[in-house]
């Protein structure tokens, strides 16, 4: 499988592996992965000027995950650098689908990076007070826009 070509305006996170994050035989545990999207998400909400304890606090927001469809490609191991990233692949009223993988700097691949996982996930914009998918607001669609 060709590695996706990334958006040049994407978003990347380093994360290395660490002990808690492996099985027994120092291979990431695929549960693992799961954190690693999640963290490059928080990262990028962070980047673009957001957290999500101030969206909750200050404007009644919080982002669920309503699906993860996830390709286990290779495995990381311990101490191996991950790059994480995301790209906006499709924004929608209340919900935003996130291209993401997980690569590994390689030598050898053609492109320079070994891909790892690659995922797609949609998440959902939430009335925190109602627990209801509530309309993603204009002053947040627009940084979301950005990576489109």
């Amino acid at each position: 499988m060709p590695a996706h070509e990334q958006k040049p305006n994407a978003f990347t996170w380093p994360v290395r592996v660490y002990y808690a994050d492996t099985d027994a035989g120092g291979v990431v545990y695929h549960a693992t992965y799961l954190d690693f999207l999640e963290r490059c998400r928080t990262e990028w909400l962070r980047q673009i000027g957001h957290d999500q304890r101030d969206l909750a606090r200050d404007h009644n927001l919080v982002f669920v995950v309503r699906n993860i469809n996830i390709d286990y490609l290779r495995p990381a191991r311990l101490d191996d650098l991950l790059d994480v990233g995301l790209e906006v692949d499709k924004l929608g009223r209340s919900q935003v689908v996130f291209r993401q993988h997980v690569r590994r700097a390689s030598p050898d691949a053609p492109s320079g990076w070994e891909e790892l996982v690659t995922a797609t996930v949609q998440i959902v914009c939430v009335d925190f007070a109602k627990m209801k998918s509530t309309p993603i607001p204009d002053w947040l669609r627009a940084k979301f826009e950005t990576l489109q």
